[in-house]
């Protein structure tokens, strides 16, 4: 399928070549890093009228693994009062890129379409902090929440884990690893355009992705090597979900996974899905297939956009209950 129109033309007229950047080897890493943080930010960073308003939006201090994260905390108008559903999301990515503000619209819209409320994590980035940095924030937030679940009017027993890309990566972590250690179990896992192993996209037959938006081959290499520090890492499960052990499949909680139709990890993501259902874990699927990676940093642009974080939000306001059967969502 042709890529999407809306998509097609802002790529058109977006000039953003340190995101193309053909060889990093003989560059500053610091220099690098802060030229991709720029081009990140001012293509997802949107200010848009029309986005859903919130109930209350507030930042507030989160327990990471080895200091204080911020955190912000989304309660949608349609939350309602007592202790509800709620969200936890890590933004996206490459472990390197991304923050609270890069990904503010994307949490509006997931909250106000699932009735959630949605506590998104800074977690530190590559390559100041090295793997496992970022797994380990992501788990210390996720167990900071579920301690203090009560305080932000969340019910711990339909508490969700979301993220996008690389978020999608620690969310899908977080789930494996309270496999792994007993810990409290997510309720549910939407993961968006997922990046679910860490080893290599270059041996892949690719066509528009080689230099599609916010991710191709050069891309993902300087993204793993910014933040893993030994080429064994690669293989980490906690990295490379897909290649967990089986056992670290069995009893993880329900998920969604979305794909995009012109993304490098789409494959990967639908293998994902795909272990997942063959280890007896209820598992649903949405490709959009005229999408590129990363395009619900999108939605100034891009209606289909908007609707694909709709439709996401909806499914996790109905399997957490916060939309009930035959509910029109607004």
């Amino acid at each position: 399928m042709a890529i999407d129109e809306s998509i097609r033309r802002f790529l058109s007229g977006l000039k953003l070549p340190e995101m193309q950047v053909p060889d990093f080897s003989e560059l500053d890493w610091r220099q690098t890093t802060e030229r991709l943080r720029q081009s990140f930010y001012r293509a997802s960073r949107a200010i848009e009228a029309d986005a859903p308003k919130m109930a209350e939006v507030s930042t507030l201090p989160v327990d990471g693994a080895e200091g204080t994260l911020k955190g912000r905390l989304y309660t949608p108008l349609g939350a309602g009062i007592g202790a509800g559903p709620g969200i936890v999301f890590y933004h996206g990515g490459g472990f390197v890129l991304g923050d609270l503000d890069s990904h503010d619209i994307i949490c509006r819209r997931l909250a106000h379409a699932s009735r959630c409320r949605l506590l998104s994590v800074d977690y530190r980035l590559a390559p100041e902090h090295r793997f496992p940095a970022a797994h380990a924030d992501a788990e210390a937030a996720w167990h900071w929440t579920i301690g203090r679940a009560e305080y932000f009017n969340l019910d711990p027993e339909r508490l969700a884990v979301a993220g996008d890309s690389a978020g999608g990566n620690l969310a899908a972590s977080v789930c494996q690893e309270m496999n792994r250690t007993g810990g409290p179990m997510p309720a549910f896992q939407l993961l968006l355009y997922p990046l679910v192993q860490f080893v290599d996209i270059r041996t892949k037959p690719m066509t528009f992705q080689e230099g599609g938006f916010f991710l191709s081959p050069n891309l993902f290499d300087y993204f793993r090597d910014a933040y893993l520090q030994h080429e064994a890492d690669r293989m980490d499960p906690r990295v490379s979900p897909l290649f967990a052990e089986e056992d670290d499949f069995r009893g993880l909680p329900p998920a969604h996974v979305v794909l995009c139709g012109w993304d490098p990890l789409k494959d990967e993501g639908r293998a994902y899905a795909d272990k997942l259902a063959s280890f007896g874990v209820p598992v649903t699927v949405r490709e959009h297939p005229g999408m590129v990676h990363g395009f619900m940093n999108l939605t100034a642009v891009s209606f289909p956009a908007r609707d694909a974080i709709h439709a996401a939000g909806d499914v996790v306001g109905r399997a957490l209950g916060a939309l009930k059967a035959g509910e029109e969502r607004a």
